[in-house]
């Protein structure tokens, strides 16, 4: 297949705003991939890299080769050279990368460019969300979409079961189980505003367990084996000896278990969170990383252990089965009560330590993977920043027709422009992207892309996220981390605004 029928099919799905016909187009492209590309289409298309990160930045896709005229790019050949991309390391290694990248965009049409361009920033937002991705695989193979949601469930990749379902069907499909090596999909948590709030939701005794500003593992141990997976299932295992090792002492040999691994300082504080990230991706020189910056382990549910499958079971059956496999010193500190009192002098004693938050948990719940499941609600400290919006998206979806994603700016004083931090369309109301629309083709300049909108500098918006950590996407070297929109400040000028000093003093 080539990589314009996937650009194309991109167009129509974006261009659509109705979910049956997202669906539709998804599922008519899908019933013509051949089974060899089906995982690298469905990934493209739900904005997806297989390789998740071939080390391709912002600034290598700025400026791009004349596009071809022709499309003769096939999907097989891109997603080799992806794979070559990224297996590039040592010296000489940029150099190499910036000839592959020119190579690749080289050989594409100008609609193709925009696509990979799109899919490699993370900016491929065209309504194609894994719910319409479910449907749309579950039409192309004749299948139940609730076939394929239980195999997502366990295989926790829907490339991988899509591609499943496409060739083998429903028989392929229920061969997913829960499988040391494999990983599944990793529950994840709702967000309240307060300790009240989440012990209103949850109601009765909940557990309240430290939220570590770390890296999200999921361990499997198999006899001597032990394998460890992020959060987006990429596998990192000889990146974290520290890990492999503690999973390696436990009397278990047959133990799937969820935690995380952070850079702690000699007072027990964590690190900021780029150093356990920088730690956690280092794949060159292991131990001398490890000896500068080593990792603490911290497990917080067991998804198998002995043999035995544990997510039907309720958190609280699977915390004691975890704190039997598991000495207490790499169990994540918790506090079990019904008490809203102490959940918040735990929340505070937690802050004050210098971790992120805390979770708190149902005791009654199952494990939700690849969810956002009810039983878990994390409750973190808000930090906010003023800061000016650069440019605009148009949004797609139910967003199409307005400006959605925003550029976000904070003052320079010195040189009396703005250094972009980031985008987010996170918190945007209808009425919000009503009137920000609105407002900012009212002060547009320059040309457009189609896509962004650029606008005068003078909006500021006040905006609430996790942290800053250091990232090369963005020309002031750094970037907020889960930023989302709280309300436009009309009573606030641009001059008024955060400086990227300020916003530096919070990376420290």
């Amino acid at each position: 297949m080539l990589l314009i029928d996937l650009a194309r099919t991109s167009a129509a799905v974006t261009a659509s705003s109705a979910r049956l016909a997202k669906t539709a187009h998804l599922a008519e492209l899908l019933g013509r991939v051949e089974p060899e590309e089906a995982e690298i289409a469905i990934a493209y298309l739900s904005g997806e890299l297989p390789q998740r990160n071939v080390g391709v930045g912002w600034t290598s896709l700025q400026d791009p080769p004349e596009p071809r005229l022709a499309a003769t790019a096939t999907l097989r050949g891109v997603h080799d050279l992806l794979d070559r991309i990224k297996a590039l390391a040592g010296p000489g290694s940029q150099a190499a990368r910036r000839a592959l990248v020119s190579e690749l965009f080289g050989a594409l049409t100008r609609q193709e460019q925009v696509f990979l361009s799109r899919l490699l920033r993370g900016e491929l937002r065209q309504g194609a969300l894994e719910g319409v991705m479910i449907e749309a695989v579950a039409k192309a193979a004749g299948v139940p979409a609730a076939e394929v949601r239980r195999a997502l469930t366990l295989r926790g990749w829907l490339p991988a079961v899509g591609a499943a379902a496409l060739g083998g069907g429903v028989e392929a499909l229920r061969a997913f189980h829960l499988e040391v090596g494999h990983p599944v999909s990793p529950m994840l948590a709702q967000s309240a505003a307060s300790i009240t709030a989440a012990f209103d939701k949850l109601g009765g005794p909940v557990a309240v367990e430290w939220k570590l500003d770390g890296v999200r593992v999921q361990a499997h141990r198999s006899g001597d084996r032990v394998t460890v997976f992020t959060r987006a299932l990429e596998d990192i295992t000889t990146q974290v000896p520290e890990l492999v090792e503690a999973m390696s002492t436990l009397p278990s040999r047959d133990l799937v278990l969820d935690g995380e691994v952070i850079a702690l300082r000699a007072d027990g504080r964590p690190e900021p969170f780029q150093v356990t990230s920088g730690r956690v991706s280092s794949r060159t020189d292991v131990p001398r990383a490890r000896e500068k910056t080593p990792l603490s382990v911290f497990f917080f549910d067991a998804l198998r252990v002995d043999g035995a499958d544990l997510l039907d079971l309720p958190g609280e059956a699977r915390h004691a089965a975890l704190a039997a496999a598991v000495p207490p010193e790499l169990v994540t500190p918790r506090l079990v009560t019904g008490d809203v009192a102490d959940g918040e002098a735990f929340f505070k004693d937690v802050i004050r330590s210098g971790h992120e938050g805390v979770v708190v948990k149902s005791l009654l719940t199952p494990y939700a993977a690849g969810r956002r499941g009810a039983g878990w609600i994390k409750v973190k400290p808000r930090h906010t920043l003023d800061l000016v919006v650069l440019a605009a998206e148009w949004g797609s979806g139910r967003r199409e027709g307005r400006l959605s994603n925003l550029h976000l700016g904070a003052r320079d004083p010195l040189t009396g422009g703005f250094v972009m931090l980031g985008k987010t369309f996170k918190g945007l109301t209808d009425e919000l992207l009503a009137w920000q629309t609105e407002r900012f083709l009212g002060i547009a300049e320059g040309p457009t892309d189609g896509w962004t909108v650029t606008v005068r500098p003078e909006t500021v918006v006040e905006i609430a996220f996790d942290g800053v950590q250091q990232s090369s996407r963005y020309p002031g070297g750094m970037a907020l981390r889960f930023a989302r929109v709280i309300r436009y400040r009309t009573d606030k000028t641009a001059d008024q605004a955060d400086t990227v000093d300020m916003v530096r003093s919070l990376m420290l």
